[in-house]
């Protein structure tokens, strides 16, 4: 379809709610707002239902290559596009993980034949290959991944020079993956030495402590000061961690930002004893008192982005022993659901919800033309009855690995319609073709 008109719905956007029309021409936001009386080739009636800028997600896995077994780039981004995500930025920690440009090169012509929602590839970071690395074309690639801590594919940067030079010289965004590795080594070997291998799942957050979050998040500060690094640091999980981050200038001059997702907002160190391994990431979900402090620290910008950490595997590999189960929770489908829940307990604003989900993705990484009803910009629209209620079960599920921790829960906010780059995606429960997604660009420069 060449041009699109959704019709009375209430567009939320830059912090208002408006009641209007929104017409869509060859893939861009042609006029947004007010009575538009155009004929257009597919007309969808948004009446009693709001109309949003897409999600831009931050931080997901989507497993390809190597590890499709759990996931890849169809799968996940179709179900990225169910729950409202139409663009999204993935890891490089795949297999082999992309640490050289003819790697990173591949993942994207993959996602150029695969990807229902827009798309970008971080590049990944090694303790010897920092010249590839300054090879990364910050216009195309949405930056450069540092594991500060081990995590599924082990990319752990722990030599202190390689880790002071990548902040030094690169002048892309450095987003971190914070937990000191001396710390959870030694409590891996605390609660070995306590229980053997039959360590409960509770005790995660315990091994991946509020100390080992802490410690490394400061260090990656600290470097960014020392460097004036654009540094973003990833799913901030403690209470402790937010004294390292400001919410007293715009974030469209802050040069270090920070990340919360959803799980760490949602669920709590409570939830082990029904959830278990389901529950189990990378940094841990931790005591109640930290999900009630970042959901604070949300509201008042000390976290500027909602991610998920979209991070799959197999119901099997999940059904591991503490040491054998691996960390991570496919989350994409229902992240907007997740703060809606938010929302209709009056924590938090639709206008909030779109500031964080989709404009601040979109300022801290500066992407071309994405997150915002604006006109002039790409075509990214959500629409949502958010008065819809829905219960998650493993059928509606779109993931490949086919679970979720969510399964059983009742959400009241329905995804009815994604349009990707202009070209609806999914409309009432049903996919309108596979290949929406366009290749993210930036402006780097700011």
């Amino acid at each position: 379809m060449s041009s699109i008109l959704i019709k009375n719905g209430m567009l939320v956007n830059r912090g208002c709610i408006q009641h209007g029309d929104l017409y869509i021409r060859h893939g861009f936001i042609e006029r947004a707002g007010g009575i538009i009386d155009v004929l257009a080739d597919r007309e969808i009636n948004a009446e009693g239902k709001y109309v949003m800028p897409g999600l831009i997600d931050d931080q997901v896995h989507f497993r390809e290559p190597g590890l499709t077994h759990k996931a890849d780039l169809y799968t996940e981004s179709r179900a990225a596009v169910a729950g409202g995500v139409t663009s999204y930025m993935e890891m490089p920690n795949t297999k082999p993980p992309a640490l050289t440009q003819a790697l990173l090169e591949e993942k994207y012509a993959a996602a150029a034949q695969k990807s229902a929602a827009n798309y970008s590839f971080f590049m990944g970071a090694s303790n010897d290959n920092l010249d590839e690395v300054l090879r990364t074309d910050g216009r195309r690639v949405c930056g450069v991944k540092i594991f500060m801590g081990s995590s599924t594919g082990n990319m752990l940067v722990d030599d202190p020079a390689t880790l002071e030079a990548l902040f030094a010289k690169v002048p892309l965004l450095i987003a971190t993956h914070c937990e000191d590795e001396a710390i959870v080594k030694n409590n891996e070997r605390l609660w070995r030495q306590r229980f053997g291998e039959a360590v409960p799942m509770s005790e995660h957050p315990c091994i991946r402590s509020v100390e080992a979050c802490l410690k490394s998040s400061a260090l990656a500060v600290q470097l960014a000061r020392q460097y004036h690094t654009r540094l973003h640091v990833l799913h901030i999980s403690t209470e402790e961690e937010l004294a390292l981050f400001r919410n007293d200038i715009p974030l469209e001059r802050k040069h270090i930002t920070a990340e919360v997702c959803v799980h760490h907002l949602y669920f709590s160190s409570d939830d082990y004893a029904k959830l278990g391994a389901q529950i189990k990431c990378n940094p841990a979900i931790k005591a109640p008192r930290h999900r009630q402090a970042l959901l604070s620290a949300l509201l008042d910008d000390y976290l500027d982005i909602i991610a998920t950490d979209h991070a799959p595997h197999t119901w099997n590999e999940k059904q591991n022993s503490y040491f054998g189960a691996p960390s991570g929770v496919p989350l994409v489908q229902h992240a907007l659901q997740i703060m809606l829940s938010f929302y209709h307990k009056g924590l938090i604003s639709l206008e909030r919800i779109v500031e964080k989900m989709c404009h601040a993705p979109a300022i801290c990484f500066r992407i071309d033309r994405r997150g915002f009803l604006d006109e002039g910009y790409w075509a990214d629209v959500v629409i949502i009855d958010a008065e819809q209620l829905f219960t998650v079960t493993p059928e509606s599920l779109h993931y490949k690995c086919g679970w979720s921790p969510l399964v059983g829960c009742v959400f009241k906010g329905l995804v009815e319609t994604t349009i990707v780059s202009g070209q609806v995606a999914w409309h009432k429960g049903q996919f309108e073709g596979h290949t929406a997604g366009k290749r993210l660009e930036f402006s780097p420069e700011g």
